[in-house]
């Protein structure tokens, strides 16, 4: 069985989704389950309709462009107009049910639900049309139960068994939605923006499929954004642990969680672009077998935030450190990157959002320090280990080039090395980065 993800370049128009057609079509020996994101855009002008709504705006202007997108493309592939009306009117009443008041994290899931209720829709029709046979499946009704953490939701432990019972028996190509999923009393939930590649490997993991495969606008997963680097070049084989890393340090081909279910299963995910069906993609694996390249890619992370946090009590002081971090954990915020020593913690945070009161409690024990428009650049490698000489020649090139490094951290792990540095020197270093080690 082959899990396959479409996303919402893949599916943004008619000459798309005749193309997703075609390559779920050349898979049907190994019968494909299909997840589908929203048509490219539509789940920001849905955001935009409920913006305006709760503002006492006019939002007809997004429900005319949400619907004028959907009818072209039903037109364009000869389906019936009438095939989107109960989405498009169910949405139309939440409007008007939350109209001049503020849409919370619940109702705003319901919201962003409609893009992918609708493109599965489409393709399944289309697909039925032209000879294959398929069925449109909200993830909820094949089992994908999850958590209420509205916005940022995760499924139950019970979910992988009711998505297999979910799909077994299911004679046509099943059609699912992406992104989206249920709580046990009914609320719709969204797993994340990006959340769909999360759904493909939910699914996969349930249902112990052959291969994970993630359709895009491009090759595969880059040695380095080529908009920066334009020798960039695809990557053939990463492992898990390299793909997450690069997953959460800039690479924007993978959503960060889509890599745990199918590691924890042994799955392979493949990265493919739809442009180019018949590329080989990147793969990722669990193990790579013989040796690698020694870096295998480096990434940029821009708009972080960087914070110096000092004490003297740190001195032999059992506990200090994590009571630094409870305080993360009771706001909710997470660390991408981490120094110590023995008076000082520097870390950086995703964003500044929601920092203040962290520094507030911070500084009752500490003095906190801190900077924006910083940038992480990560150098990504599993074979890194092997030889000692990448973090020197990456200081080295720094200093050489008049780049100031604020921080440098290398995990245990010793798959990444990051240095954060202000956000205008970040494309140049990825650029003598890419050349030395490439």
């Amino acid at each position: 069985m082959l899990v396959m993800k479409f996303g919402g370049t893949s599916v943004g128009n008619a000459v798309r989704i005749r193309e997703v057609a075609e390559i779920i079509r050349s898979r049907l020996p190994e019968k494909p389950v299909v997840i589908v994101s929203a048509v490219g855009g539509i789940t920001d002008k849905l955001i935009a309709a409920a913006k305006k709504c709760a503002a006492g705006e006019n939002s007809e202007n997004e429900l005319n462009e949400i619907e004028t997108v959907h009818q072209a493309i039903l037109s364009d592939l000869g389906l019936d107009k009438s095939l989107l009306q109960d989405e498009l009117k169910s949405f139309r009443e939440i409007l008007q049910e939350n109209r001049d008041s503020t849409f919370d994290a619940q109702q705003m899931d319901a919201v962003q639900s409609f893009g992918e209720r609708m493109s599965v829709k489409i393709l399944a029709a289309y697909l039925a049309r032209t000879g294959t046979a398929a069925k449109a499946f909200p993830a909820w009704d094949i089992g994908m139960i999850t958590n209420d953490e509205f916005g940022n939701a995760e499924p139950v432990g019970a979910a992988e068994e009711k998505i297999k019972a979910g799909l077994k028996g299911i004679k046509e190509v099943p059609i699912i939605t992406g992104f989206i999923g249920k709580t046990a009393d009914g609320h719709i939930t969204t797993l994340g923006r990006g959340g769909s590649d999360y759904t493909a490997a939910i699914i996969g993991a349930a249902l112990h499929a052959k291969e994970i495969q993630i359709w895009t606008d491009v090759d595969g997963v880059m040695s380095a954004d080529p908009r920066i680097v334009k020798e960039a070049h695809t990557i053939d084989t990463l492992t898990f642990n390299e793909a997450s890393e690069l997953a959460y340090f800039g690479a924007k081909v993978l959503h960060p969680k889509t890599i745990l279910p199918a590691m924890r299963k042994g799955i392979p995910v493949r990265v493919l672009n739809t442009y180019n069906p018949d590329s080989k993609g990147t793969v990722i694996v669990s193990k790579r077998s013989g040796n690698g390249q020694l870096v295998k890619a480096v990434s940029c992370k821009k708009n972080v935030s960087i914070y110096h946090i000092h004490s003297l009590r740190m001195l032999d002081a059992a506990g200090f450190l994590a009571r630094i971090f409870n305080i993360f954990r009771d706001h909710k915020k997470s660390v991408d990157t981490i120094t110590t020593s023995e008076v000082s913690v520097s870390l950086t945070v995703n964003n500044a959002e929601g920092m203040e009161p962290i520094v507030e409690e911070l500084a009752k024990f500490a003095e906190v320090r801190f900077a924006h428009n910083r940038a992480i650049v990560c150098i990504i490698g599993e074979q890194m280990h092997e030889n000692p000489v990448v973090p020197g020649k990456a200081l080295t090139l720094m200093g050489r080039n008049n780049i100031n490094v604020k921080m440098i951290s290398q995990g245990a792990s010793e798959i990444n090395i990051t240095l954060v540095m202000d956000n205008t020197d970040a494309e140049k270093a990825v650029q003598l980065l890419h050349k030395e080690f490439f």
